[in-house]
């Protein structure tokens, strides 16, 4: 990571430098979330104030013509290096910058960049990497938007997709790949993990060999890059950088804004594989706004105590629901089975379990739905990551654009309820899904 005592997240000075910040204490590392309170911002940049103001401008003065040329010469790339300093909100902010020096610390990446919203980030992500003729290589199932965005909306541009199973084996991801390559130049791998709605991991590890195995005659710099939405486990609980991930993306409405008040996205990464992207976000302007960047550094300061307390939470209620007769299957992750491929790369890549689960009801479409129409304290609503519990139906609700076929290859199934689980008292929810299973 760069330092922002000298640069900005596009590794040369910022216009205002930043008052010097250690990442240690003597030879003792700060953990992220005890960074969370103050790094990247100088109070006496503004005023003194303890917190960063919002700032609500649209455009930044230059001190003089030549220190504006230059300025945006790095932002239009005529320059390497990006820019020197806050040029227009369309490419930079004081509060988003220190946003993403506080994102990237989580992962330890070199570089971030926020963006409107989790698909904004995808989609500027995938604009940055493919051209006519190009293959996207992804694990399945997706967010059902981001099958919308690959298969339709980039379809139309020529580009087609070819998936492989959450759970592959490197083998199997290998002869993916080599199909891919005999049909083009292959622009992205693209991971979800775990997948929504079913909870499958994916191995990343696996991935990055496959890679390195099958497009061995592709230049280090030309290989494409490996992009993991890591929403339901990350930050706290999986970091796939260090598993040979290029790009890990967030969407910052979840977990990491945390109160379902707001709507973001992030990428984080290498230098070299952000680049592109930072690029594209330049030019077609998906940044998200400043009031809103300002909100999610308020909500990193608890992110780790609200992330595991609703990890403790949902542990609890797996617990109940696991052992209920009216249920068929829990997917948890705490659950994977000791010995199985799914426990394995659990083990090898996740820290935590989360708190984002399938729960699969005996029966079909009207069991999950009565489930759900009696529950009292758990929302009935399609987000996740908030402090408050949620539940929803993906086979109705978030991918029923999919293909009815394809939902039933996805294990999307019409008994399968997602819940996320929130910091109410455990005691409470446990009350909630007792009675509203015993309605069912």
């Amino acid at each position: 990571m760069t330092d922002p005592t000298e640069a900005g997240l596009s590794g040369v000075p910022r216009k205002r430098k930043v008052a010097a910040q250690s990442t240690s204490l003597g030879n003792h590392k700060l953990h992220p979330s005890t960074m969370m309170m103050g790094y990247g911002f100088d109070p006496a940049l503004s005023e003194g104030s303890l917190k960063p103001p919002i700032f609500l401008t649209s455009t930044y003065v230059f001190e003089t013509a030549a220190e504006g040329k230059r300025f945006f010469e790095g932002i239009t790339g005529v320059r390497p290096g990006g820019s020197e300093g806050l040029v227009y909100s369309r490419f930079n902010g004081p509060n988003q910058e220190i946003l993403e020096d506080r994102l990237a610390l989580w992962e330890e990446a070199e570089d971030a960049l926020v963006f409107s919203s989790g698909m904004s980030a995808i989609a500027t992500t995938f604009l940055a990497m493919v051209k006519p003729g190009d293959v996207i290589v992804h694990s399945a199932p997706l967010y059902a938007a981001t099958e919308t965005l690959i298969a339709r909306i980039l379809g139309r541009l020529g580009v087609t997709f070819l998936d492989f199973p959450a759970g592959a084996t490197q083998p199997e991801i290998e002869a993916k790949l080599a199909e891919a390559k005999a049909r083009g130049r292959i622009a992205a791998i693209y991971l979800e993990s775990p997948a929504n709605p079913t909870n499958a991991l994916v191995d990343v590890e696996a991935v990055r060999d496959a890679r390195a195995a099958v497009l061995s005659d592709v230049e280090a710099g030309e290989l494409p890059p490996i992009i993991i939405d890591n929403t339901f486990l990350g930050p706290l609980w999986a970091q796939p950088l260090k598993q040979g991930a290029d790009l890990v993306i967030y969407s910052l409405t979840k977990y990491v804004g945390g109160h379902s008040d707001l709507v973001a996205g992030g990428v984080l990464g290498t230098k070299a594989a952000i680049l592109p992207v930072r690029m594209t976000r330049n030019t077609i302007g998906t940044i998200t706004d400043p009031h809103t960047a300002w909100m999610l550094l308020r909500s990193l300061e608890t992110l780790e105590l609200r992330m595991t307390r609703a990890g403790e939470n949902a542990r609890v209620v797996c617990e109940l629901l696991r052992d209920h007769p009216k249920v068929e299957r829990v997917g948890y992750l705490g659950f994977l089975e000791p010995g199985s491929r799914q426990h394995d790369i659990y083990t090898r890549h996740c820290l935590g379990a989360g708190s984002t689960f399938s729960v699969i009801v005996k029966g079909g479409e009207a069991e999950a739905f009565r489930l759900l129409d009696n529950l009292k304290l758990v929302k009935l609503a399609v987000s996740l990551g908030g402090t408050e519990s949620l539940a929803s139906h993906p086979a109705a609700m978030t991918h029923l654009s999919v293909a009815p076929a394809r939902k039933a290859e996805l294990g999307i199934t019409d008994n399968l309820v997602r819940v996320s689980i929130g910091v109410e008292h455990p005691d409470d929810l446990i009350a909630d899904f007792t009675q509203a299973l015993a309605a069912m």
